[in-house]
């Protein structure tokens, strides 16, 4: 499936999949990449190498360099996928060098484990 590339880039990983907005500052910590949200439906788990995928962005405008922090403390996402970017993710995508891409619909990851990105290019594995 074709979207919109934000930062373009090849990566390859798990899938690590949420219905529900992702926010940066206080929801994940940059430490060790753990989503520390109380109640979000990826509480708990780790956006380290991840294909992270998610409807779109919340948050504070420090979310960006929450996402900044990942990469530096190399445990960011191999690549972010939204439904709909807004600036804080992209934002914090590009000075990361994080590839991204928006405008995919989360249904197009129904029964994937693993998803690769080149460029504007998503492909289930």
């Amino acid at each position: 499936m074709k979207g919109r590339v934000i930062f373009e880039g090849k990566a390859t990983g798990e899938l690590l999949l949420s219905n529900e907005p992702m926010g940066w500052l206080g929801c994940v910590d940059p430490v060790d990449g753990m989503v520390i949200e109380r109640g979000h439906p990826l509480e708990g788990r780790c956006v380290k190498d991840k294909i992270l995928v998610f409807s779109s962005g919340k948050g504070s405008t420090v979310g960006s360099y929450t996402i900044y922090a990942l990469k530096k403390n190399n445990v960011a996402p191999a690549a972010i996928i939204c439904e709909q970017s807004e600036p804080v993710v992209a934002v914090g995508a590009i000075i990361s060098k994080i590839p991204m891409v928006d405008l995919i619909p989360l249904t197009f990851f129904k029964n994937a484990n693993t998803v690769s990105v080149d460029g504007e290019d998503v492909f289930l594995k």
